[in-house]
């Protein structure tokens, strides 16, 4: 299996190359051909990771499309965040989000801690 780390924006093209080769027909799992689409699969992913940061949203989008995605209300948010007037007053951006906050945030909803805690645009 002749596989080289992705150095460079020439050997990202000739992976990336390789790889949607495999995306029309993929490779048996546990075969050498899947062994080779996997392992260049993460490669790939790892130089995207390096050089095509993903930004994070800020944490009022991300908790909205939490909202969005499991059709959520404002008054579904008082267990973690408080009583109604503070859950409008995050959603607005005219308080802060506390660590408490995020936790349970976090662990209710299963928003990622990591877009929770990024500074907000406006700051």
């Amino acid at each position: 299996m002749d596989i080289r780390p992705i150095r460079s924006e020439d050997d990202y093209r000739a992976a990336l190359r390789e790889v949607s080769a495999y995306f029309d027909n993929e490779p048996e799992p546990g075969s050498e051909e899947g062994d080779r689409f996997e392992i260049l699969m993460t490669l790939v992913e790892a130089y995207e990771a390096k050089h095509f940061p993903v930004d994070l949203p800020d944490p009022i989008e991300a908790i909205k499309f939490r909202m969005e995605q499991q059709g959520l209300t404002p008054k579904d948010l008082e267990p973690a965040i408080g009583r109604r007037n503070r859950v409008y007053e995050i959603l607005n951006g005219k308080r802060n989000l506390t660590l408490a906050m995020v936790w349970k945030l976090h662990e209710m909803f299963g928003i990622p801690a990591e877009s929770l805690i990024k500074p907000p645009h406006h700051a």
